[in-house]
């Protein structure tokens, strides 16, 4: 295992100094092993180690190539092991978001223009008091989303999306059993997007935290080990 690991750390140098680019194929598997100085056994399990957390993609009869490497496809890993975890550890995926989040939107707020916050505004309009909790729900994501990507950083953004998309269940829930959730909800989104028209990223940080701690403390109250058991 440790030789795997050191080949893996190799495979890793070469992408990092621009030896193996994204999209650049990987030389043939004795090549390669003759020049990490390992066995073809070892570097066939570092290549399956990477290719399982998408740097490498193994193409049957074509070869190994360097992925592209984008955000998203990295982190399709984590997002498996959050998905994995959602229930044993919903709280703490919120105290996650809780401190991502402000600082997301603080950064999307610096480089915010009119025609974002008139789509914002847009997208706000699509929702009212009489939407049902699972529209309101999948507007949340399309809201908290679009933010993320205002940011314009993609891994920050894409990490985000795995944490969001890992708690809807504990939204639904609160919103089916807490009385005026969804105009709570739409208060709090309204609010974020005025702060965020205004410039003020100090706001933008509050209003953020204020609203995922409201979902945060429901499910303190309501108890993390029975949403699981409720939502499996």
């Amino acid at each position: 295992m440790a030789l795997s690991d050191d080949t893996v750390g190799a495979i890793r140098a070469m992408i990092l100094d621009g030896r193996l680019r994204a999209g650049d194929k990987l030389p043939i598997e004795r090549q390669l092993a003759a020049e990490l100085g390992v066995s073809r056994g070892t570097l066939r399990e570092a290549v399956r180690s990477l290719t399982m957390i998408g740097v490498l993609d193994t193409r049957q009869g074509d070869g190994t190539y360097v992925t592209s490497l984008e955000p998203r496809l990295l982190l399709e890993a984590m997002s498996f092991v959050v998905d994995l975890h959602q229930d044993a550890s919903v709280l703490d995926l919120f105290e996650v978001r809780r401190i991502l989040e402000p600082a997301a939107a603080a950064m999307a707020t610096r480089r915010v223009t009119d025609q974002d916050v008139d789509a914002l505004n847009a997208l706000l309009a699509e929702v009212g008091r009489d939407t049902s909790v699972e529209d309101l729900v999948a507007h949340d994501v399309k809201f908290h989303g679009f933010i993320n990507e205002l940011s314009r950083n993609s891994y920050l953004s894409s990490i985000l999306d795995s944490l969001s998309s890992s708690t809807l269940r504990a939204r639904i829930w609160r919103g089916l059993t807490e009385q005026n959730s969804v105009a709570r909800t739409l208060a709090e989104h309204q609010a974020i997007v005025d702060a965020m028209a205004a410039g003020d990223v100090d706001l933008v940080r509050s209003c953020v935290v204020v609203h995922i701690s409201g979902v945060e403390r429901w499910l303190e109250k309501a108890g993390a080990t029975e949403l699981a058991g409720q939502t499996a």
